[in-house]
């Protein structure tokens, strides 16, 4: 008992400790709970490290029961006023069956995840890092510098970090996430100025467009995020202009979100104009293009969550019967604290003389963080 009174006191005094915590998480979380991404999460867009909220969310309210231990504090992520840690690891198992193929089955560690905070100034300044240390050789995706007001309502930041634009999923393969570009796998390098106040978040970002390569032109991206947020319901806007010497890339999109009683809703269109690509068909110098996704979350009962989406790839808008739609079916189960299982399905339905495009997709995976 003393434990849960624990938990709940860092409920009350999360606000103070905006800078702590951990792990990646979903915007339907948010849309469930009424909150904004940055009322759990160091950064106001969502995904990333998690602040002292989040994590005394992450062990109270959301698995179905919680591990006591034998000692009498909670995992704040907090080495004390000034440190914070966290990290996060995904480990899969899939099967894939493609037509007119050998499905494949294989286990796989998706990534393992360090984050650090460190608050020089508490509130006001910090230093934050995302650290993808395997598989593979070691792979920074966010590095930056902030500066918060006193009031907290501004804040600016420079370095490496993740864009904003539209719902900050947890899935880059979603097409939403993959199409447009931007995902947890493509932070670029520059500056950006968020705005959080009452029922308002908002980032603008411009930064080199190289998805943190190096700049070989003069061009730049632009990236705008905004958000208006209810209890109940949110909705959204996103812009994204990319200036390069291979031409410009533009996107625009809308967001979503709903809570229906047990149901999060989740809804994501993006329209895009490319120059990218080089010469259309018809002549013109760019291709249009379309996306978007809903997802229903269904809350089965505490610590169980049923996901399903429908997903839509419009390729190339002046060509007929090209498009790619995706479905998906998971349950998310989370035992205790700071532990996740996912087992789904994905089925992809693209046109017939690509197989690729018509494969599926069965896997679980082990998901911890900290």
């Amino acid at each position: 008992m003393r434990s849960n009174r624990v938990v709940a006191g860092w409920l009350a005094l999360a606000p103070l400790f905006v800078v702590s915590g951990v792990s990646q998480a979903e915007p339907y979380f948010a849309v469930r709970e009424g909150l904004k991404c940055s009322s759990c999460h160091f950064n106001a867009a969502g995904g990333g490290m998690r602040n002292a909220f989040g994590n005394a969310w992450a062990q109270s309210a959301l698995p179905a029961k919680r591990i006591e231990g034998t000692g009498t504090d909670s995992w704040t992520g907090m080495v004390n006023s000034f440190i914070a840690l966290g990290g996060n690891l995904r480990a899969n198992g899939t099967y894939t069956d493609v037509p007119n193929s050998s499905a494949q089955s294989e286990f796989d560690l998706e990534e393992v995840r360090a984050y650090l905070a460190i608050s020089a100034i508490p509130n006001r300044l910090a230093v934050y890092v995302d650290q993808r240390v395997a598989p593979g050789g070691s792979t920074n995706l966010e590095a930056f510098a902030r500066y918060t007001t006193e009031d907290q309502r501004w804040q600016v930041q420079a370095g490496q970090f993740y864009l904003p634009y539209g719902l900050r999923l947890e899935d880059d393969g979603a097409f939403v996430r993959q199409v447009t570009g931007i995902n947890f796998a493509t932070p670029d390098r520059g500056v950006q100025v968020g705005y959080e106040s009452g029922s308002v978040s908002a980032q603008l970002a411009v930064s080199n467009g190289t998805a943190s390569g190096p700049e070989p032109d003069e061009g730049k991206q632009v990236s705008l995020r905004a958000e208006h947020i209810q209890n109940a319901w949110r909705v959204g806007a996103g812009f994204n202009f990319n200036h390069t010497d291979a031409g410009d890339r533009q996107m625009q999109g809308v967001f979503a979100g709903v809570r229906t009683g047990p149901i999060a809703w989740l809804a994501e269109a993006d329209y895009l104009m490319d120059e990218t690509l080089g010469p259309q068909p018809d002549g013109s110098s760019e291709r249009k293009r379309w996306v978007g996704l809903i997802e229903a979350n269904w809350l089965i009962t505490k610590g169980q969550n049923l996901k399903i989406t429908a997903e839509v790839f419009e390729p190339d808008t002046d060509v007929d019967e090209d498009e790619q739609n995706r479905y998906s079916l998971l349950w998310e189960y989370f035992p205790f604290q700071f532990m996740q299982l996912r087992v789904g399905a994905r089925i992809y339905d693209g046109i017939p003389q690509n197989d690729l495009q018509n494969r599926r997709i069965y896997f679980a995976q082990l998901h911890g963080f900290f």
